[in-house]
């Protein structure tokens, strides 16, 4: 009987560290699309209803949330000007997994013609669709 609670859990184990790596391939994708300036790369992996915000921080101003919409985000990606070097160092993956929905904080450093311009932390909320069988976290 011992044999077999142990090997449910390791089962369990290997299952929840599979679907991590799947969320986490999922935004590689996304900011594989990003640094190529390839909106039909991220597009693989977001849906058309993706909601975009920001958070800027200001000691002086306080705290504003912005919202930016889907249309603006990719066309804003794509005039990215060629000589722009930029690249969006993701630091560490916190993922959380509750059924078809996973949450993820990525700490990031960002960089502008290898100079650090900014930091900060990014929330994807991203959904399994599909089947269940799919076993794939394809958009957020």
């Amino acid at each position: 009987m011992k044999s077999y609670i142990f090997i449910f859990f390791i089962f369990l184990g290997l299952n929840s560290n599979a679907q991590k790596q799947e969320v986490q391939k999922t935004i590689e994708v996304f900011f594989e699309g990003f640094h190529q300036r390839d909106s039909v790369k991220i597009k693989l992996v977001c849906s058309d209803k993706m909601i975009l915000q920001s958070i800027s921080e200001n000691s002086i101003k306080g705290n504003k949330l912005s919202d930016e919409s889907v249309k603006e985000f990719y066309k804003s990606i794509v005039s990215i000007p060629a000589n722009i070097k930029f690249q969006e160092k993701i630091l560490s993956y916190s993922i959380q997994i509750d059924g078809s929905m996973a949450n993820v904080c990525t700490p990031y450093e960002f960089y502008i013609n290898d100079k650090l311009s900014h930091s900060g932390v990014n929330a994807f909320t991203l959904f399994k669709e599909g089947f269940l069988e799919d076993n794939l976290f394809d958009r957020y």
